[in-house]
């Protein structure tokens, strides 16, 4: 009897999943297969929040798979070592799983064909899993990638999505396959106090709760910082517990302004893994050089201090900072006001911040998390490289009357009015009042140091 291995990586679902219906077509019995990687463990990647909400995921595809006779395979150790030993118990023929965009991903796809070379199974990697339209699928003349949003997106707009698969009513696995237990979020140390639910029956009831009562009115609240207005969904997206390629076509289908304003969000998805695919070193390197030297020694890392713990004095910023450490998540308009806050008014290094997020955004993700601050730092694809967010300003327009500032700063939860955003011009006995910091820099300060820096390259 025929077998194949699935191998599950970032792709855990079994609504449209294109290499678990390739292998099921390809063979009858199936090996539904994840490896906990332990070179994602030395890449410092597996951090807690992500480990925890990874847990759930499993959790809920092994249930997946148990109601249609199936369960989820689970060992641990280098994938490529793994998968082979799962080829040699089972004999299996085929190995599918999604093409990555990654240099690490790029590196297990081939330690992979190394193992497989000579058993006499073939490995299929599959493309348009992770994003809806695969990298390098569309490419300007001249370049093997867009190096800019707006003309990408007119190609991408253009594109025709294949449907979207449905799961499949029965899977198979062979008798006698051994398995570890399916990790448990009760084990994991450390994870965020309001970490939300990872796993496809959650990715796939928020997704129509959004499409349902969120995405009518995404264009006009996006930005909606009190509001809360976004989807919430990029956890899902990361881990694959919910297909791009679905979204786009959900979305699509209900239409009007805010369905496109959300389409064009996973374009940009998309956007930096073809980026991400074209130049790898782009993770750690700035994808366009600026010259820039960045600030350290002890002054600068009391300010990063500052800025990771919600304690700049400027309240939209550190509200924003705190959301990350208490969600594991934040608000994309915090983001970049962190980012900018970070990069530009401290002038400090864009891998500072894209370290600290890694260590504690759920939705964490190579491409998106190092180009989205790349982007914010001007060294990516940002065509106003030197922009500038002004924290204040920012504030004002996008928590007007400072109900996300009062949420996550409870210091100044009786402020209001413009206060929330400046305490600093209080009278200094009402200041005294509250326990909160003053501005670790003032702003037209920082711009001109910034200024001066980049000018003077």
């Amino acid at each position: 009897m025929a077998v194949s291995v699935v191998l599950f990586t970032s792709d855990l679902r079994l609504h449209d999943q294109p290499s678990l219906r390739a292998a099921l077509a390809s063979a009858e019995e199936v090996v539904p297969l994840f490896v906990l990687d332990e070179g994602v463990h030395d890449t410092g990647f597996d951090a807690p929040n992500r480990r925890a909400f990874l847990a759930d995921c499993l959790t809920d595809l092994d249930a997946g798979l148990r109601e249609r006779g199936g369960r989820l395979v689970v060992r641990s150790g280098r994938t490529a070592e793994e998968v082979a030993r799962v080829v040699a118990e089972t004999g299996a023929e085929t190995v599918h799983l999604a093409a990555g965009v990654s240099a690490y991903a790029s590196r297990r796809e081939e330690a992979l064909r190394r193992a497989l070379s000579g058993t006499g199974c073939r490995p299929h990697v599959h493309d348009a899993v992770i994003t809806a339209v695969p990298p390098g699928a569309v490419r300007p003349a001249g370049s093997d990638h867009y190096a800019v949003f707006t003309p990408y997106f007119r190609r991408w707009a253009g594109e025709r999505l294949r449907d979207p698969y449905r799961a499949p009513r029965v899977v198979r696995v062979p008798e006698g396959v051994g398995s570890e237990p399916v990790p448990d979020r009760a084990d994991v140390a450390g994870a965020a106090p309001a970490l939300a639910p990872g796993g496809e029956r959650e990715g796939r009831r928020r997704l129509l709760a959004w499409r349902r009562s969120g995405l009518a009115d995404y264009e006009d609240r996006h930005d909606d910082l009190p509001g809360d207005a976004t989807s919430r969904l990029s956890p899902h997206l990361h881990f694959g517990t919910l297909s791009p390629v679905e979204a786009v076509h959900r979305a699509r289908t209900l239409g009007g302004p805010g369905a496109e304003a959300f389409v064009r969000q996973l374009c940009w998805r998309d956007f930096h893994h073809q980026m991400l695919a074209a130049r790898p070193a782009a993770a750690r390197d700035d994808y366009r050089f600026r010259h820039d030297r960045w600030r350290s020694g002890p002054e600068a890392a009391a300010e990063i201090d500052a800025w990771k713990t919600g304690r700049t004095g400027y309240p939209v910023v550190d509200a924003a900072m705190r959301q990350l450490r208490h969600e594991g998540w934040m608000h994309n308009r915090g983001r970049l006001l962190t980012a900018s806050f970070l990069t530009k008014t401290l002038y400090v290094d864009w891998r500072v911040g894209a370290r600290h997020f890694l260590e504690h955004l759920v939705d964490g993700d190579i491409a998106n998390n190092q180009l989205n601050w790349q982007w914010a730092a001007g060294t990516g694809a940002d065509t106003r490289p030197n922009r500038v967010l002004n924290p204040v300003r920012q504030g004002r327009r996008f928590d007007p009357d400072g109900g996300y500032v009062r949420r996550w700063v409870p210091e100044l939860a009786d402020l209001t009015g413009p206060a929330v955003h400046e305490p600093w011009r209080l009278e200094a006995s009402e200041r005294a009042r509250y326990d909160y910091p003053e501005p670790l820099i003032d702003l037209s300060d920082a711009l001109d140091r910034f200024r001066d820096a980049r000018d003077g390259h």
